[in-house]
């Protein structure tokens, strides 16, 4: 769990989308909890035998201090942290959350074009609070296999929002849903693209962006599955270390923590842009150690253990020693 652990009371939990729950979760003490901005994440500690600790994205209005508000999709065929927020949660029960931590912000653009499949709505969703109440412009295209697995569409179907919001459903048919291809044909001036979703979607998404010459800094993603975990690889984040080969400085990096983020902390620059293991600009020599690649940038070689994208992959072995 990472460091300055908040406790947190359940203070509603409702049906968002079959097999999706929201939780509205307070201060135990009263009183405000710490800011956040739209693209956030909280990690929870899920209580239970296991110790699962998931990240869930914030999905209410960043101006609201008073409340967290998450939603988890249950996943029967997960490692078991989405089975134990719906079977194991209840109204008043109190949770350890990490404080919120942002590796998807929403940046200053003129127009935006967001693009969520499944549970990568909530993300989104707190950003398309945070524009409607600012006036931006902005379209949400939201992916989904059918109406009753769509969380909030009746939020999103209804005023301010409707007007914004566009639907898909493909029936597990990703050929009769959203034509990525011709939305990302044209770009309005000053547009940035954002994508939260599975896999598949962020692939086919980032293809369209690059084919269609989006530029790559106005092109960010973000994916986890429904247990909160990368959704790439599906695998759950330890503590390792990191040391410096020029100066044998030894950085911890913490469960949901990348070392991209580690490192500038500690003032060490690597040029970085998507920080979502696509673009390779922050690609880092190995020198030892073996890390674990959780990258969509190495898809036509394979990596192996002596270079890695250090905004998104971590560590099979208890240390790296990188060439920094």
């Amino acid at each position: 769990m990472v460091n300055d652990t908040l406790r947190v009371r359940v203070a509603s939990i409702n049906r968002e989308a079959e097999d999706i729950l929201s939780y509205e979760l307070v201060s135990e003490e009263g009183g405000a909890l710490p800011a956040f901005e739209a693209g956030a994440h909280l990690q929870v500690r899920v209580p239970g035998p296991g110790d699962y600790v998931r990240s869930y994205s914030l999905c209410n209005d960043p101006e609201e201090t008073h409340r967290y508000v998450i939603a988890v999709h249950r996943d029967d065929k997960g490692r078991g942290g989405s089975r134990a927020m719906h079977e194991r949660v209840h109204v008043g029960d109190v949770l350890e959350v990490g404080p919120p931590n942002n590796n998807f912000p929403l940046l200053f653009a003129r127009s935006y074009v967001l693009v969520a499949g499944g549970i990568g709505i909530t993300p989104m969703l707190a950003m398309v609070r945070l524009l409607e109440r600012t006036g931006a412009n902005y379209t949400l295209h939201y992916c989904s296999r059918t109406p009753e697995r769509t969380a909030f569409r009746e939020l999103l179907s209804a005023a301010p929002f409707a007007d914004r919001v566009h639907f898909y459903f493909d029936g597990g048919d990703p050929t009769k849903g959203l034509d990525v291809k011709a939305l990302l044909a044209t770009r309005g001036p000053g547009a940035r693209l954002y994508c939260c979703g599975p896999g598949g979607l962020m692939k086919v998404v980032r293809d369209a962006a690059t084919h269609h010459r989006w530029p790559w800094e106005k092109v960010h993603f973000e994916s986890f599955t429904a247990e909160g975990t990368n959704a790439a690889t599906g695998l759950e984040d330890t503590d390792f270390e990191v040391t410096l080969r020029s100066t044998g400085q030894v950085l911890k990096v913490p469960a949901g923590q990348s070392v991209l983020n580690v490192l500038r902390r500690n003032g060490v620059r690597v040029a970085s842009d998507c920080e979502a293991g696509s673009c390779g600009t922050c690609l880092t020599r190995v020198c030892d150690g073996q890390p674990e690649h959780r990258d969509t940038f190495f898809q036509q070689e394979p990596a192996g253990d002596k270079r890695m994208l250090v905004c998104v992959s971590r560590a099979r072995s208890k240390r790296l020693v990188l060439d920094l």
